[in-house]
């Protein structure tokens, strides 16, 4: 039976843009926020036109680099922790870059996803002060995690609500943000009905880099297959085909409507 009130929930990891760095490219500091700054200013501007809520994972690191990008996002978006940096992390990080986000945007900064959707103890996420994780993308990716058998939908866990990647029911047809760009969208579209009716949530995620023109970049087919003008171009479309089957809202504000 469908849900009564389905929420869906649009995230963002605002990082440092250091995926090529992982495939042989250098890249200095400089030149992956030089990056990652124009594709937030992109992404701001887009989110502005939509006006919908989000919320923003973003890297203390980038903070400290784009202030003037941090207050911007904090007037409309949630801010949430993605760590102290992007390309390494130490349990340490979860406090640092919890205050300084704080400090930074004058939010009480309640929700945490580590880098790469990798583990990290639950408790000590909930001893830094968060009261949410969205860490989890409970499927099989090749290379990286093997998930399946972690719950698919929302639970509590180390004193945290843990709020998964959206997959479908069944086969758990990845939803992230590689197969959003990959698949084809009336599958993607039927993808996300399906997770709608069955938990009354839905968790889609992106990153800012990908609004803008990634060719030259170094990045395989698959990671910039759509991205720039014609990423923001379907990322309309796409939020204005869920406005009829949902309602926008951060975590937090979803969180408080007692889930």
């Amino acid at each position: 039976m469908p849900h009564a009130d389905p929420t869906i929930l649009l995230s963002f990891d605002v990082e440092e843009f250091d995926a090529p760095i992982s495939r042989g490219r250098p890249m200095s500091m400089a030149e992956q926020m030089e990056q990652g700054g124009r594709g937030q200013e992109r992404t701001l501007a887009l989110l502005d036109g939509l006006r919908v809520p989000t919320t923003m994972f973003t890297t203390a690191n980038f903070a400290e680099w784009h202030p003037g990008l941090l207050t911007r996002a904090a007037r409309s978006h949630e801010i949430a922790s993605h760590a102290r940096w992007h390309a390494s992390f130490s349990v340490d990080d979860l406090s640092s870059s919890r205050a300084i986000l704080r400090a930074a945007s004058a939010q009480e900064v309640l929700g945490f996803r580590r880098p790469r959707l990798q583990y990290t103890d639950p408790s000590a996420i909930a001893a830094a002060g968060y009261a949410y994780d969205s860490s989890v993308n409970p499927i099989w990716l090749p290379g990286r995690y093997s998930n399946r058998s972690l719950p698919r939908v929302p639970y509590r866990v180390g004193g945290i609500l843990e709020v998964p990647i959206s997959t479908t029911p069944g086969l758990r047809l990845p939803l992230f943000w590689l197969a959003w760009k990959n698949l084809p969208m009336p599958i993607v579209r039927d993808a996300c009905e399906r997770c709608l009716a069955a938990d009354g949530v839905l968790n889609l995620f992106w990153h800012p880099w990908e609004f803008i023109d990634l060719r030259g970049a170094g990045l395989p087919l698959h990671m910039r297959r759509v991205d720039g003008e014609r990423m923001c171009d379907r990322f309309a479309a796409f939020v204005d085909w869920l406005r009829l089957r949902g309602r926008f809202a951060t975590f937090t504000e979803w969180m408080g409507r007692g889930i």
